[in-house]
């Protein structure tokens, strides 16, 4: 899908002026349970909104990447053009663990003894294989493409793991911030004690606290965690979206995700209900599956019955990039959301 060369057809005084005028909506997230087409239905929207002129960049935070299938070009870690106005990026959990490990033991190189540092970096490697590790690590990437991209692109979309990892990447700027500011305290605490052993003092203890190079690095850390939060609780720049299939452990998994994320002020508009089966076969198999979906959609439509619900038709076939611009103009509606 990638044409070389080709640069935005709008220029970026009027996508700002499209943006205020049609949808205010900058960062875009797709959530649901595994396999139910979260990845196509993000695709599917990234390329409706760059043919609207929107520059707009699709992340997939799913360890699964699918996003290369779909578009057939290879994306990885490095923001890659698929078309005009399109761009993909495919962020490797692992791998952003072990960057954000050692990115931690250079800063701390830089800062302690190296038997303190020897010491903590055996930590360091048993964190890196710990539960929560490699969250914690695509959370840090999310918040970098948040603060550095977030000029760059009209719109940013996140086509995020499987429900359960989504949930506990949404909660950690809250959890994140709670445990810095400990952290900071008990810094502060050593220092102070530190300093009043000195008995050559240079300067005053409030100026020392200021300029502790590891203070320094937690409240960066935690300046970035708030930025973010700011942005997540702020329901004219983000829009969170569910995708489901019309049957019962999507909607249970829906209906559960949808309360929790609720329950830390993010935002939730819209549902796509994926994968509707077709009305031309009139054979007894398939009128009793219809039956069934019609019947998880007209809960789905009363459950949800507060944001928008977007049908989305089941294809034929796998979905690739001649798929991609049929589909896309289901999300108009969504667009404007």
């Amino acid at each position: 899908m990638r044409t070389d060369g080709e640069t935005s057809a709008v220029n970026y005084e009027g996508r700002k002026d499209l943006l205020r005028s049609e949808t205010m909506k900058k960062f875009v997230f797709f959530g649901g349970k595994g396999g139910v087409g979260k990845t196509t239905s993000s695709s599917a929207y990234s390329y409706y909104c760059s043919r609207k002129g929107i520059k707009t960049l699709v992340v997939s935070t799913d360890p699964a990447h699918s996003l290369s299938d779909i578009f057939s070009q290879e994306i990885g870690s490095e923001i890659t053009m698929l078309s005009k106005n399109l761009f993909g990026l495919e962020i490797d959990p692992e791998e952003e663990s072990l960057r954000y490990i050692n990115k931690i033991k250079s800063n701390l190189s830089k800062t302690v003894s190296r038997v303190i540092v020897n010491e903590i970096e055996k930590q360091l490697d048993a964190a890196y294989v710990s539960p929560g590790s490699e969250e914690s690590a695509v959370f840090d990437k999310m918040v970098e493409i948040i603060n550095t991209y977030g000029d760059d692109f009209d719109k940013i979309v996140f086509d995020t793991a499987p429900t359960g990892h989504t949930l506990r990447l949404m909660s950690l700027p809250e959890l994140m911030g709670s445990w810095i500011d400990r952290l900071i305290k008990k810094r502060k605490h050593a220092v102070e004690l530190m300093e009043m052993s000195n008995r050559q003092k240079r300067k005053n203890l409030k100026e020392i606290v200021k300029e502790d190079p590891i203070i320094k690095i937690l409240s960066e850390r935690k300046s970035n965690f708030e930025r973010v939060r700011k942005v997540l609780l702020d329901d004219r720049l983000i829009n969170f979206v569910f995708v489901m299939n019309p049957e019962k452990l999507p909607l249970e998994e829906t209906k559960k995700a949808v309360k929790i994320l609720d329950k830390y002020s993010i935002p939730v508009n819209a549902i796509i209900v994926n994968k509707i089966l077709p009305e031309n076969d009139s054979s007894e198999f398939w009128m009793s599956r219809r039956d069934l979906e019609k019947r998880y959609i007209e809960e789905i439509e009363s459950y949800f019955s507060s944001k928008e619900i977007i049908q989305i038709p089941l294809l034929s076939t796998d979905v690739g990039p001649e798929h991609i611009k049929e589909i896309s103009s289901y999300y108009e509606r969504l667009y404007y959301v």
